[in-house]
């Protein structure tokens, strides 16, 4: 499997946090301290530089009250770049 960073869906996937996070009137600040983490956690997560695994996903779910399963179905519908399998 190739690496994901960068890719059409992980592009959206943080497009989409972003957009959640701001919906929500939380500064990257805040979600860090809700989340247990520094600030630089949610620039990196916000920049594409990080990945974001499932738990961390559901998670930022939680906080900043989104359906997940909405977001994957989402994901789902963003053509893929082209994988190695």
């Amino acid at each position: 499997m190739t690496k994901t960073l960068g890719t059409r869906r992980h592009e959206t996937l943080v497009a989409l946090l972003k957009e959640k996070r701001e919906a929500a009137g939380l500064t990257q600040t805040e979600l860090a301290t809700n989340l247990g983490e520094y600030q630089s956690f949610v620039a990196r997560l916000e920049s594409g530089q990080r990945r974001i695994d499932v738990v961390e996903f559901l998670d930022l779910a939680r906080l900043l009250d989104f359906d997940p399963l909405k977001v994957i179905h989402e994901l789902l519908s963003v053509e893929h770049d082209d994988l190695e399998r």
